[in-house]
C-alpha cells in the first residue's frame, strides 16, 4: 500500500476534492453522529498509541491547519474585527458547527474569549470532566491567527464534556 512520506503539513482545500461532482445525490451535508464516529475513534487510536497530551497536540496542530485554510478560503481578513466575528458566526452556524458568541475581545492586546454553543465536537457528550475539543482549539486558533497576523493560541477553559454547557475559549498571542 502506498503512503505518502511528508515533514510538514501540506493540506490545501482542493484536497477535500469536488463535493458536487462526487456526490451528486447526497450533497455535501453528512449526520453529526458519523461525524463524531470518525472523529472520537480516531481519538481513541492516537491515544491508545500515543498518549492523551500527543493525541490533544495532533488534534490540535490538525484543527490548526484546517482553521487557517478555512479562513483564507471562507472569510475577509481585511474586515474590521465586529464584521470578521459577525460574518464567522455567520459561517460557523451555516455550516452547523455552532453558535459563536464573542465574550470579550482586546484588540490592542489580542486576547479573545468566545464561547460556541451546539458545538460540533461536544455537545450531548457525557460529563467526563476533561475538556475534549483539542481539534476546535486548534481550528480557533488557526482563524484567529490568520486574521490577526501573529501567532494566537486558543485553550478551552469550559466543554460540554467538563460540565459546561457551552465550549468557551481564552485565546492570547504565543509569546516568543
Amino acid at each position: 500500500m502506498f503512503r505518502e512520506e511528508r515533514d510538514a503539513p501540506r493540506f490545501s482545500w482542493e484536497d477535500l476534492g469536488d463535493i458536487g461532482l462526487g456526490r451528486p445525490s447526497l450533497g455535501p451535508e453528512t449526520s453529526v453522529v458519523m461525524y463524531r464516529l470518525m472523529q472520537f475513534t480516531l481519538r481513541d487510536i492516537i491515544i491508545t498509541e500515543y498518549g492523551p497530551h500527543q493525541a490533544g497536540e495532533i488534534f490540535y496542530r490538525a484543527g490548526r491547519v484546517a482553521g487557517a485554510e478555512f479562513c483564507r478560503r471562507l472569510l475577509d481578513i481585511s474586515l474590521e474585527f465586529d464584521a470578521f466575528a459577525k460574518r464567522l458566526g455567520e459561517v460557523l452556524a451555516g455550516l452547523k458547527i455552532g453558535f459563536l458568541r464573542i465574550e470579550g475581545a482586546d484588540l490592542d492586546k489580542l486576547t479573545f474569549s468566545l464561547a460556541v454553543e451546539e458545538d460540533l465536537d461536544c455537545s450531548g457528550l457525557p460529563v467526563t470532566h476533561e475538556t475534549v475539543c483539542d481539534y476546535d482549539e486548534g481550528f480557533i486558533s488557526g482563524i484567529l491567527s490568520v486574521y490577526t497576523g501573529r501567532d494566537i493560541r486558543a485553550v478551552e477553559v469550559d466543554c460540554w464534556a467538563s460540565g459546561g454547557q457551552v465550549c468557551r475559549f481564552e485565546c492570547a498571542p504565543v509569546e516568543a
